[in-house]
């Protein structure tokens, strides 16, 4: 077996593989920015503050900015696949770390498996609409699942191109659609509503900000490509800023041309009036632009779905690689392909774990974007939300706990706590209003909610078992270096 294993696969992910603009693709096809507009702002404005949500963006924008100073700045110091998990271990201990590991694990891998309901259902309701032809939304699930088992088992810079044709192309799309709205003067000539006080408070403000946060998941990927990077104490960091930057910035520029489009005071009674409000993009498009750039959003929505399903992908996978190595879980995770230095045993594991989902949701009849989709990608989302409040609270303790680095105070200090208490309070305003992100009942919310604290548990106790079988190898997890 050892044999076998030496000539198969190694334990080394390919180095200087990604520079900063593929790392930016990856991360930024993680937000999957056109099904955010398209199918998540809707919902957002007509549930949270309507026309003021550009003002909550600004403000998940600043919070998020004050995160990655903190996050950026360890980064310089730890270059590891293992993200959260690899900060959380060496600032707030193997324990913290067991947990955040076993969280991150079960968050992008549930994100991932909510991705395929609401490609699935995407696609199967336009292939119907467009073509006649009617296939259960799991089929085109399964096929996706199939061509991202490849991609992800494969050379990482394969993947990158794959996003970055899809992640230019989704821009492009939207932009020529803000810049239409923008041209025309929309419904009452450019005008700051949106930034008003009688707009930023209207409504349920505290919802409003949930879905801005959630439509930024995905940015915090960064680290996890450390070990792939081209010089990673500087790609990394210009690759979390910049991608931040862009997704804040093209998000509120498209809102803001959505409610300057429509109107600030008719924005909420619009989309109330549809019967399907991630339908609002397509006619937004078809008064300003036409219907040829309709129909090609309308596909881009779908590629959108599949870019974001390819990055979280190889997030999940890299995150199984990480705490195998580091013995966590089974060694084998921990090795790397010995041809395309991926770590394939994670991308086949995540791809079998999508696929039992994906079925077992099928054959309980379960709607793969009202269920499937809107349970796990929002319970992905409170658990994120932990992570990086787990995170900032980490840079804070490794810092204090190591001032020869002679780090700044805001850097090390202030920033990174800021953002901690901020995270913490979006978390409690998630919980709180889990039942309205989901659309479920609140007995099935917080069923939901409750297995995030079991999850931690799980990562606390494969940590004690690790620290008890081996006293040296707990010590040092997350300390794999370049």
């Amino acid at each position: 077996m050892s044999v076998s294993n030496s000539i198969n696969s190694s334990t080394e992910l390919k180095r200087g593989a990604l520079g900063v603009g593929f790392i930016i693709f990856f991360v930024v096809s993680a937000a999957s920015p056109l099904s955010v507009i398209a199918g998540g702002f809707p919902i957002g404005i007509m549930l949270g503050n309507g026309a003021g949500t550009p003002a909550l963006l600004i403000l998940a924008l600043l919070v998020l900015l004050a995160f990655s100073v903190g996050y950026t700045t360890m980064a310089r110091h730890l270059t590891n696949a293992g993200g959260f998990y690899a900060f959380t271990a060496h600032g707030l201990g193997g324990l913290a770390g067991g947990a955040a590991g076993v969280l991150a694990m079960f968050a992008y891998n549930i994100l991932q498996v909510g991705l395929y309901g609401m490609f699935g259902g995407v696609v199967s309701g336009t292939m119907e609409a467009a073509f006649g032809l009617v296939l259960p939304w799991w089929s085109y699930s399964l096929m996706a699942m199939a061509s991202i088992a490849i991609l992800g088992y494969r050379k990482i810079d394969l993947s990158a191109r794959v996003l970055s044709v899809m992640v230019i192309a989704e821009y492009l799309a939207i932009l020529v659609l803000d810049f239409a709205i923008l041209k025309s003067g929309g419904d009452s000539g450019i005008n700051l509503d949106s930034f008003s006080s009688r707009h930023v408070f209207s409504g349920t403000p505290s919802i409003g900000l949930l879905f801005c946060f959630a439509a930024f998941i995905g940015f915090e990927a960064t680290t996890i490509y450390g070990e792939e990077a081209r010089d990673p104490q500087r790609t990394i960091p210009i690759a979390t800023y910049c991608s931040v930057l862009l997704i804040g910035g093209f998000y509120a520029l498209s809102v803001w041309s959505m409610v300057v489009g429509v109107g600030a005071d008719k924005i909420v009674p619009m989309l109330q009036a549809l019967q399907d409000p991630t339908t609002f993009i397509y006619g937004m498009s078809d008064h300003f632009v036409g219907p040829q750039l309709t129909q090609v959003i309308r596909v881009l929505f779908m590629v959108s779905i599949y870019a974001g399903l390819l990055a979280f992908h190889n997030a999940a996978a890299r995150y199984f690689y990480a705490i195998g190595r580091d013995g966590l879980l089974h060694s084998q995770l921990g090795t790397t392909h010995r041809v395309h230095q991926s770590p394939h045993m994670g991308s086949v594991l995540q791809s079998l774990i999508s696929a039992v989902v994906v079925l077992i949701f099928a054959a309980l009849d379960a709607n793969p974007i009202l269920q499937l989709f809107a349970w796990l990608s929002n319970l992905a989302t409170l658990c994120v939300i932990l992570l990086m409040a787990l995170t900032s609270a980490a840079v804070l303790v490794f810092f204090r706990r190591h001032p020869q680095l002679k780090v700044g105070l805001w850097r090390g200090q202030i920033l990174p706590g800021f953002s901690c208490l901020a995270l913490v309070a979006v978390l409690v305003l998630a919980v709180v209003h889990f039942d309205v992100l989901t659309g479920a009942s609140q007995l099935l919310s917080y069923g939901l909610c409750a297995i995030i604290p079991l999850a931690l548990l799980g990562g606390v106790f494969l940590a004690a078992r690790l620290r008890k079988a081996s006293p040296q190898r707990f010590l040092a997890l997350g300390s794999h270096k370049l």
